[in-house]
């Protein structure tokens, strides 16, 4: 099973528990699963969308390009994807195992 935790200093920025490079966390150690936030309900239509400076530019997006469930941001600072899933309306880390296809 996969876990995530939410990256500090965000509302909805969930990132890997296996993600090995240095990465701000809540150390609240609160963990969510895949089926928690919504993944395995998530379409398998996805689309990509331009790649972004940092995890904060991600809720930015809130007030000016409002994401829409399935959107692909590439997070350069960190060089991993995240998808938006509207149910959460927060941003995951992509996976391998729910790896996302673009368009």
């Amino acid at each position: 099973m996969h876990t995530f935790k939410k990256m500090a200093g965000t509302a909805a920025v969930f990132i890997s528990t296996t993600y090995d490079k240095a990465s701000p966390v809540e150390r609240d150690g609160l963990v969510w699963t895949a089926d928690e936030l919504h993944l395995t309900d998530l379409s398998t239509h996805t689309q990509s969308k331009p790649a972004l400076a940092s995890v904060l530019a991600l809720e930015g997006l809130e007030d000016y390009e409002p994401p829409q469930e399935g959107d692909v941001r590439t997070v350069d600072a960190m060089g991993i994807d995240f998808v938006y899933v509207k149910k959460i309306k927060g941003w995951v880390q992509c996976e391998p195992a729910n790896a996302v296809a673009t368009p």
